[in-house]
């Protein structure tokens, strides 16, 4: 091990579940260990072995797949007054097949005597029994020395004799565990020196994030020796969460010049994270460091213009570097700068016409004074441009659309949506049911549009919000619906706004679809039956 290599050891698949709003289920975790393999990570602790089904069909399925990531169970030590040998928790990680057992073992002499409810030389027996019975059967052994900053705090004496018994029993790592997540970096420094003092045994660090210091706290340890790094994508954990690893991996890798992954992996942070958030179902925040939308996002005009001279003026790394990109936005806010950079990025031509850009912030300003907020909706401010510079065919036409909502005493409310539009001269009318009224709109004019661009359902919504603007106005006050939508390789966002939420839902669909369309080769269909295409011909 090289003195600049740091190992990765992700607990996403465990300790990130216990977040709140975070469920997995074993399928979810098998696709996210897949992502954490290819990222490089070099342990992913997978679960409990037997404490529920999920994970114990995880383990399972696992076992058929060839991982460079060494997969990791999860356990505590044995139980008070017991053997190793007949302990349930330390046979299931050995029946799961790993190779790598975490085993988390208390060292604070208050939880010892407080929760354990036991003595201070069992808890020793305890801790020393259950690595050598493990170690015996052949395993690698990753100590997690729970409440280790708390404990040294409190009695540092009984909490080096822990560590001096994980070492004795031949723990390959030991892992010191801020889990209240309460210690301040320098006191993670001047803990991780002393205790390199007594303890040879590689060291490593997981931290939680109640005083917004886990990535912090992480690198501190780093810094003082520590050579594991444990933590979670995007940060998921209980309470405030855990070291999140798209942060630290790069602050250590790219500022601090240590070795996790290799400079390809790295570039798939940004995907991975996205990945994890959307199988988790919980929202990344768009200012996340390094791997959020926003993260090298520019709207000030003077920002924009400085870094269309050299984009180190605003930005600390090249965002490629972790799989991100920069962008700029577009808003009321905005100078000429930011429309010149996004102009430039749609290659549309400018020259032809130089008083466009005025018109276009000019128009700008006028729809985000309607409540418009274009710098959310990248898709729609795409298609405002390239309609303005004459580059966007109008691929269909909306003739008119009806919505029938049903609801009867012994039936769920039913939504049927009816569109008819000109499709390169065709009116097409198409009907289709949902589960709501904009879902029904989408099947309708997803079916209509499949017709003639096949291609469109490899597409489909992710999300859809609503935001009331003026809201004294109540219910007749102005909605702003925003709708993101996915395919296989790309995400864009569309804004609709209308005192009706079902015209601004519309404004929004048809934003999305239109984006989705863009560069699609249309599908000839004159030699179909108009009447299997449900359309009529004038």
């Amino acid at each position: 091990m090289a003195s600049n290599d740091i190992f990765v050891f992700d607990t996403t698949l465990r300790d990130g579940t216990q977040g709140e709003g975070v469920s997995l289920s074993a399928e979810d975790k098998f696709k996210i260990a897949l992502r954490l393999n290819a990222l490089g990570v070099h342990y992913i602790e997978g679960g409990h072995p037997g404490s529920n089904s999920k994970d114990m069909e995880f383990f399972k399925r696992v076992k058929q797949y060839d991982f460079q990531s060494k997969i990791t169970a999860f356990g505590s030590t044995r139980r008070k007054h017991s053997v190793a040998e007949h302990d349930m928790s330390l046979n299931r990680i050995i029946d799961s097949g790993v190779k790598v057992a975490s085993i988390v073992g208390k060292s604070w002499d208050f939880h010892v005597t407080t929760a354990l409810q036991t003595s201070l030389e069992e808890n020793l027996a305890m801790i020393s029994d259950s690595i050598r019975y493990l170690k015996q059967k052949g395993l690698e052994v990753s100590f997690d020395a729970e409440h280790f900053f708390d404990g040294f705090k409190n009695n540092a004496e009984y909490a080096l004799a822990v560590l001096s018994k994980v070492q004795e029993a031949g723990a390959d790592w030991i892992v010191l565990c801020d889990t209240n997540g309460g210690t301040l970096p320098g006191e993670i420094s001047q803990t991780i020196h002393a205790v390199k003092q007594s303890i040879t045994t590689p060291l490593g660090i997981h931290t939680h994030n109640d005083c917004e210091l886990a990535v912090a706290n992480t690198l501190a340890a780093v810094e003082a020796g520590a050579r594991q790094i444990q933590g979670t994508i995007n940060g998921y954990g209980e309470r405030c969460g855990n070291t999140n690893l798209c942060s630290v991996i790069p602050n250590l890798q790219l500022k601090l010049n240590y070795r996790c992954i290799s400079d390809e992996q790295l570039q798939q942070l940004t995907t991975t994270a996205r990945y994890v958030s959307e199988i988790a179902n919980v929202n990344m925040p768009v200012n996340q460091p390094y791997v959020g939308n926003a993260a090298f996002a520019h709207k000030g005009g003077i920002h924009v213009s400085a870094i269309m001279k050299d984009p180190k003026t605003y930005e600390h790394i090249v965002p490629e570097l972790v799989g991100n990109k920069q962008r700029v936005l577009v808003s009321e806010l905005s100078g000429q700068s930011n429309l010149l950079f996004k102009i430039e990025e749609l290659q549309l031509d400018v020259e032809k016409n130089p008083e466009k850009t005025k018109e276009v912030i000019d128009q700008i300003k006028l729809l985000e004074h309607q409540g418009y907020q274009f710098e959310g909706a990248d898709a729609s401010l795409e298609l405002l441009l390239r309609q303005q510079f004459g580059e966007l065919e109008e691929i269909f036409t909306l003739e008119s659309f009806k919505i029938l909502v049903e609801k009867s005493a012994n039936r769920k409310v039913t939504s049927e949506a009816i569109v008819k539009l000109n499709m390169h001269g065709d009116t097409v009318y198409m009907a289709a049911e949902g589960n709501g009224p904009v879902n029904a709109l989408d099947n309708a004019l997803r079916k209509a549009l499949e017709q003639y661009y096949p291609d469109i359902r490899s597409m489909h919504l992710s999300d859809y919000k609503v935001r009331v603007i003026n809201e004294k106005d109540a219910t007749a006050g102005k909605v702003r619906v925003l709708i993101e939508s996915t395919d296989s390789n790309n995400k864009w966002s569309t804004i609709g706004v209308s005192e009706n939420i079902i015209e601004a839902s519309w404004e929004a669909l048809i934003d999305s679809m239109r984006y989705a369309l863009i560069g699609r080769t249309r599908v000839e269909t004159h030699t179909a039956a108009p009447e299997r295409l449900g359309i009529i011909n004038h």
